[in-house]
């Protein structure tokens, strides 16, 4: 029963401090966080990216070791027509002990990751944002302005156990849509995934 009110307490901690966070056409704020490699990355040191795919995702929920493979393979793809995948992991360890800045560092290098795994260490950059699962994604496009707007957040897409069995590649839609200067359609769905594991602010 502890555990049960435990789970509960953390997960309406979570969406309360997130708040409404970011909504589709939003603009979106700029972070600098420790990557996996030591260093500090931003959204600024791309220069030439049209946009960016932001996944709040995590090393040891398994829905999100269940998109490892196919956040790479969108990476790989994307990165190269302007779209890279920077992830962050919004957890806090002292509640997710596997999910440590080590933690990370093994698990980039046991997959080979292609993108920035960064560490929001005060979990502050998944409350701005409105990040409530582990993958949660949220696609940014640059505008003419060099500001970062939200063309669409949710799900990478709409079957997490079986990628073969894939009907709706809601990510890879939403990147091909922008790509061809149209909206994305749905630009929201709902984020399938664990909860963040974070302490309410004022415990910080």
């Amino acid at each position: 029963m502890k555990t049960i009110m435990s789970s509960v307490f953390i997960f309406l901690a979570v969406n309360l401090l997130a708040g409404e966070g970011l909504k589709v056409g939003d603009k979106a704020g700029d972070f600098k966080l420790k990557n996996v490699d030591g260093k500090l990355v931003s959204l600024a040191d791309f220069k030439s990216a049209k946009g960016f795919v932001v996944v709040f995702t995590c090393n040891e929920c398994p829905y999100a070791k269940a998109y490892q493979d196919r956040l790479i393979s969108l990476d790989k793809e994307y990165k190269a027509k302007g779209f890279p995948v920077i992830a962050i992991n919004p957890n806090d360890p002292s509640i997710e002990p596997a999910d440590s800045y080590d933690a990370m560092v093994t698990r980039s290098k046991e997959k080979g990751y292609t993108f920035p795994y960064l560490y929001d260490e005060k979990n502050q950059v998944f409350r701005q944002y409105g990040a409530t699962r582990t993958p949660h994604i949220f696609v940014l496009k640059k505008n003419g302005q060099g500001e970062m707007i939200v063309k669409y957040i949710g799900a990478v897409d709409d079957n997490h156990q079986d990628a073969s069995a894939v009907k709706q590649p809601y990510l890879e839609n939403a990147l091909n849509a922008l790509l061809n200067n149209k909206e994305p359609e749905p630009n929201f769905t709902k984020a399938v995934g664990c909860s963040v594991k974070s302490k309410p602010a004022q415990q910080m």
